[in-house]
């Protein structure tokens, strides 16, 4: 999971009509808080997942994608 957040300082997640947004440069969560809301029942990275620069996108939510991409 290190590895996927190397470099991140934003990772926002879209479950449901939920959002959830962590700073990683000020107040960083407990690793097994993240994995909780980054990864799948499968165990892999919810989809979709992207990286945007420092942020870390995870799931979908038309309105937050709104939000990020301007649309």
């Amino acid at each position: 999971m290190s590895r996927v957040l190397e470099g991140i300082r934003q990772v926002i997640v879209a479950k449901g009509k939920k959002v959830v947004r962590f700073d990683l440069a000020k107040d960083a969560p407990e690793p097994a808080e993240l994995e909780a809301v980054l990864l799948g029942p499968t165990g892999n990275l919810r989809a979709p997942t992207m990286r945007m620069g420092k942020t870390l996108l995870v799931g979908f939510q038309e309105a937050l994608y709104g939000e990020v991409f301007g649309a």
